[in-house]
């Protein structure tokens, strides 16, 4: 019997061909992925793509991607914003599904704050036992949003999400140590 690879998914609007054809390439060497282009819900943002990876934000995630094919992600990030100039041009969220959930926000209007944000995804990964630890005072956390702090210059994990279903913002500015 043939191992299927893990499913990831990609929902876009406002995304060129060329521009998803490349993030395919390089989700494809290691997941089955299907695209999924949906219309506009709102006008806030020219272009929205959202990338559910199906395994957990780890270490070993990056090992298994490999980390030069991780860099030409972030480099095709930073080429779409750049595309598209200033302003809520593009909003990119990207969703590691393991437990917990991790998602990253990234809406940032500034180009150098946007391609800054990009690269510090990756050092999120030493705040989380920390973030784990700050939010079982809601209950066990199946989900974390970070979304990137213009005004602070780092990722800020803003929503917090339990098993029960219950989410949780937080707010508290000095509460969370972030990047």
């Amino acid at each position: 019997m043939k191992h299927e690879p893990p499913k990831a998914r990609l929902i876009y609007h406002g995304v060129s061909p060329w521009e998803i054809e490349v993030i395919y390439s390089y989700l494809h060497s290691r997941f089955k992925v299907i695209a999924e282009e949906i219309e506009a819900t709102s006008t806030d943002f020219a272009s929205a793509l959202h990338i559910n990876i199906p395994v957990a934000f780890s270490e070993e995630f990056f090992e298994w991607f490999d980390f030069r094919r991780w860099e030409n992600v972030k480099a095709l990030l930073k080429e779409m914003k750049r595309r598209r100039g200033r302003d809520n041009a593009i909003i990119v969220s990207i969703r590691f599904e393991g437990i917990p959930t991790v998602e990253f926000v990234l809406d940032a209007t500034d180009r150098q704050w946007y391609n800054n944000a990009l690269e510090k995804i990756d050092f999120v990964l030493e705040l989380i036992p920390y973030h784990m630890e700050t939010s079982a005072k809601y209950g066990n956390v199946s989900k974390m949003v970070y979304r990137f702090d213009e005004n602070k210059k780092r990722w800020r994990l803003v929503e917090v999400v339990t098993d029960s279903g219950e989410q949780h913002a937080i707010m508290d500015q000095h509460a969370d140590r972030s990047l």
